[in-house]
């Protein structure tokens, strides 16, 4: 009888997450004799220590940390997959290093972020809050003081033009926008054009968008690089949204520009820290629209987000290449591939 796989889940999915992975691993894993999975200790603000992953083979990744030092000693590890897109909490240079290779569920959150995007957009556009602020106090009467924004002939431009924000444009096809704008220097310049999104600079986005999009990753390059010079380049009519990550903006610089007037309003799914401390200045404002990094989470992002995790795995159980890696490297290193040979040899003899 063969060694059975063994998938460890992040024990954050039992509180941050519950019943959204488990059900996914009821209809893909447990059927599946030759497969055990069971959850692994994740600490809040730790990294995953190596005794928590060792006996594992794969690992459905939430939101735990994974650097170096979690993988120490660790011979039998070959794949995370992350239950989402983000990975910068994932130390993709010790995977790599370690012969571990990291998948990401890029369909799955394509378009329940996009759509994300655009709730907020519309929500600032047609002051959606301050409208059902005036309705709960009895205040009918002030409703001409709410006067929204239409989206005919608006400039919508986006920090970024990867997925969610190819998703993105596709969806704002119908509204009649004025200009499609970005900033993006490692797009295709086909791909743009395909999307009918006119590339310019930097400072172009912030400076001729009615709303500013961020759908960039977080990385080196792009942390804190959305700051006070940019954000005064808006217009004082133009919203700012971020569904990305809160670090890629300096949060002090928008709280200053939203206390200013520099800009109208923004839309925040994603703030710095998480959670928000319920005495920061944002939560009092009533030009800003939040949300818990939690605006995408519907039922077809946890299905799709898990669906691929299990095939990801799967895939690498199979000795087969998972649709979305991110550190490709590890692919052609010989210490892998050995990996993938045992385990696809692990994987015939359970099928016998």
């Amino acid at each position: 009888m063969p060694q059975p796989f063994r998938i460890g889940v992040s024990s954050d999915f039992q509180t941050s997450a519950p019943d959204t992975i488990e059900p996914v691993l009821a209809r893909m894993i447990d059927p599946l004799s030759h497969i055990e999975w069971d959850y692994h200790d994740s600490p809040v603000d730790a990294p995953v220590q190596p005794a928590a992953i060792t006996h594992f083979d794969g690992i459905i990744a939430l939101a735990s940390r994974y650097d170096a030092t979690s993988f120490s000693g660790n011979e039998r590890l070959s794949c995370i997959a992350r239950w989402g897109v983000g990975y910068d909490r994932i130390d993709t240079a010790a995977l790599t290093a370690n012969h571990v290779l990291l998948a990401i569920a890029v369909d799955a959150v394509r378009k329940p972020v996009a759509e994300a995007i655009l709730t907020l957009m519309l929500a600032l556009a047609k002051k959606l809050p301050a409208k059902d602020r005036l309705v709960r106090a009895g205040r009918w009467d002030l409703k001409t003081q709410t006067s929204g924004l239409g989206m005919s002939g608006k400039t919508v431009g986006s920090v970024g033009v990867g997925n969610i924000g190819g998703e993105m444009f596709r969806l704002l096809a119908p509204f009649d926008l004025g200009r499609r704008i970005a900033y993006d220097p490692y797009i295709d310049p086909e791909r743009a054009e395909s999307l009918d999104v006119e590339l310019v600079g930097l400072e172009t986005v912030f400076r001729e968008s009615d709303f500013v999009t961020v759908n960039c990753p977080l990385n080196d390059e792009t942390q804190g690089f959305i700051n006070a010079r940019l954000l005064s380049f808006m217009k004082p009519t133009a919203y700012f949204i971020n569904t990305a990550r809160g670090p890629i903006v300096n949060q002090a610089d928008l709280v200053a520009a939203l206390q200013s007037g520099v800009i109208a309003g923004a839309g925040l799914d994603v703030v710095e820290p998480e959670p928000l401390p319920v005495d920061h200045p944002l939560i009092h404002m009533d030009n800003v629209i939040l949300s818990p990094h939690a605006l995408a989470w519907t039922d077809d992002l946890y299905e799709m987000n898990g669906t691929i995790a299990c095939e990801s795995l799967l895939a690498v159980f199979r000795g087969e290449i998972p649709r979305f890696p991110v550190n490709r490297e590890v692919l052609e290193k010989d210490a892998f591939q050995e990996k993938r040979k045992r385990l696809a040899a692990r994987w015939r003899e359970s099928q016998t």
